[in-house]
């Protein structure tokens, strides 16, 4: 026990020895002695008589009085630290002590020793924190009400249906709703077990492993995270997503037309994936964390996707939103290598963009791929993310994305330098288009109203935010043709369209992929009329030759523009991906 409480006793000692050298009794004593050994004179020893010669009897009594200072000190104000006060006890002097005390320091110490071992021995009382209940789930909360040995033996009724009870991907369906989990967890749930490796799973394979999810991962979001992430992942990366998507496009009952076409199924996936990450990947780290997963609707959306048409999923998965998105590229890639550079972004909406934020979408603020940044090209990827920006502002990712763009020097705010920089250029738009431009000075005053920034004079992402009109913001400095719509509105259909928040209404975004699905429908019905009616004429005269020259001209409906010198099933996914 002795040497359990040494260094403890060690701690109070010292703390005792420097609570009394700061008092100040101590050091006017510790004064007055090295006045004496400065002076030469001699200075009382312990036993009571004095060293080489005879201290002067005013230093004498001056000393007495002093000790009779520390005696009464050391019972009153130490006396919760110190031993019972009929004791003799003194605390010691450098090294002499009271005539008075009779103590040595050594018996002093070992006094006080014994108080604290005394005091040390008694039993400690539990802590509060020991009964704070545990408040931290990252795998969710779990539920006191969960039976899994009922749910094992569904899962393994589901599995005596099957010869062997072995099961492939194409009947997983029936696994996965045995498993009280959406149809379309089927592919993760098949390859989780090891299903890649062998084409099939067995049943004491899945449920070990579905055992195992059910111990540790106690809500959706931690369940599919566990199905999807690597081993020993906690975040999932756009890689993760492939096989998932890659099972929707090929099971997918309103997918049938897509499935034909399996050379465009790359372009598919690369289009939902980045739409996953544009609107759940909050922290455009490019990696999604359960609590990203929580406070999205991503799977909801996955849990719809067995009971509506794809196209109603407008978030992620509608192949109209992705027909559009590929087509507006498709249009801009003349080469058609699947890169576009500088010039070629800048034709987009008509060359309405601003070239000086078209430079900063290359130079990195908003994308990835290092290899294209290199070569002064972005990739389809980065594309489908700058087409949902442009053409809807008022999401929190679109308002980030053209922010880092504004913010040349990466400093958290718009300064008046920056948004002078980007309306410059409008303004030499406007007066080659025979418009007179409004003044900065006034152009910032309005800006400065519309958003009324909470540091007068910077403009933070925060205030963007806050505003709810980002919209009319960045279209002032970036897109002069939206620029120029919104100074033609009615001033009051702000207040209107704030009236009807409460209401369902399509997204910005939902309204262009509408109309512009509609034009590019119209177009395809028009080029087939036309072709047909030429056709006839062509038959006429000569069948083989309108047969031969315009067979490769006709594609269907649901096919997307392609090229013969390039096939898109090469193309790897890690060029989206980098």
């Amino acid at each position: 026990m002795s040497k359990v409480l040494q260094p403890v006793l060690k701690m109070k000692v010292d703390e005792l020895f420097l609570h009394w050298l700061s008092e100040t009794p101590t050091q006017l004593l510790l004064k007055d002695c090295l006045r004496r050994i400065k002076n030469g004179e001699r200075l009382p020893v312990a036993d009571g008589s004095e060293g080489c010669g005879v201290a002067p009897l005013s230093a004498m009594l001056h000393l007495q009085n002093t000790h009779r200072l520390l005696d009464n000190f050391s019972i009153s104000s130490m006396a919760p630290c110190s031993p019972p006060a009929h004791s003799p006890s003194s605390l010691p002097v450098g090294g002499y002590s009271s005539p008075r005390s009779g103590l040595t320091p050594r018996s002093r110490r070992s006094t006080a020793a014994r108080g604290v071992s005394q005091k040390k021995e008694e039993p400690l009382t539990p802590t509060l924190s020991q009964n704070i209940p545990k408040f931290y789930f990252p795998k969710g909360c779990p539920k006191d009400n969960i039976n899994i040995d009922g749910v094992i033996s569904k899962i393994e009724e589901a599995f005596s249906l099957f010869p062997n009870e072995r099961v492939t991907l194409e009947d997983m369906g029936k696994i996965s709703k045995a498993c009280e989990c959406p149809l379309y967890w089927k592919a993760p749930l098949f390859y989780a077990a090891g299903g890649d490796r062998t084409g099939f799973v067995s049943v004491h394979k899945f449920i070990a492993m579905w055992r195992k999810v059910l111990q540790t991962c106690h809500d959706d979001a931690a369940k599919f995270m566990q199905l999807l992430a690597r081993p020993g992942c906690t975040y999932l990366e756009r890689e993760d997503f492939i096989p998932f998507l890659q099972d929707v496009v090929n099971t997918h009952p309103h997918l049938t037309f897509l499935r034909e076409a399996s050379e465009f199924h790359s372009r598919y996936i690369t289009t939902v994936i980045q739409r996953i990450f544009y609107t759940v990947n909050r922290s455009w780290s490019g990696r999604i964390t359960r609590a990203e997963l929580r406070k999205s609707n991503f799977l909801q959306n996955v849990a719809l996707l067995e009971e509506e048409d794809i196209n109603q999923s407008t978030d992620y998965f509608s192949y109209e939103h992705f027909y559009v998105v590929y087509c507006k590229f498709w249009e801009l890639d003349t080469d058609h290598d699947l890169y576009i550079d500088e010039q070629d972004l800048s034709k987009h909406s008509d060359h309405a963009i601003s070239s000086r934020v078209i430079e900063r979408i290359f130079s990195g603020a908003v994308t990835r791929g290092r290899k294209a940044q290199k070569e002064g090209k972005i990739t389809y990827a980065d594309f489908v993310w700058f087409l949902l920006s442009e053409e809807d502002k008022k999401t929190d990712t679109s308002i980030e994305y053209w922010f880092r763009c504004m913010d040349l020097d990466g400093d958290g705010v718009l300064s008046m330098y920056e948004l002078e920089y980007f309306y410059e250029e409008q303004c030499q738009k406007m007066e080659s288009m025979a418009i007179e431009p409004l003044p900065f000075e006034d152009c910032l005053c309005q800006m400065l109203d519309l958003v009324k920034p909470q540091c007068e004079g910077k403009i933070t992402l925060q205030d963007l935010k806050k505003c709810k009109q980002a919209p009319l913001f960045y279209d002032t400095f970036l897109n002069l043709e939206k620029y120029l719509d919104h100074e033609q509105k009615d001033p009051f259909s702000v207040l209107r369209v704030g009236e009807n928040e409460g209401q369902q209404e399509l997204s910005d975004w939902e309204k262009y992929a509408a109309e512009e699905y509609a034009i590019l429908v119209a177009e395809e019905a028009a080029t087939e009329q036309w072709n047909d009616g030429y056709d006839a004429e062509l038959n006429a005269l000569d069948p083989p030759l309108a047969n031969e020259k315009y067979a490769i001209e006709k594609r269907p409906f649901f096919d997307v523009p392609s090229h013969d010198t390039h096939d898109l099933e090469e193309y790897d996914y890690e060029d989206d991906f980098e």
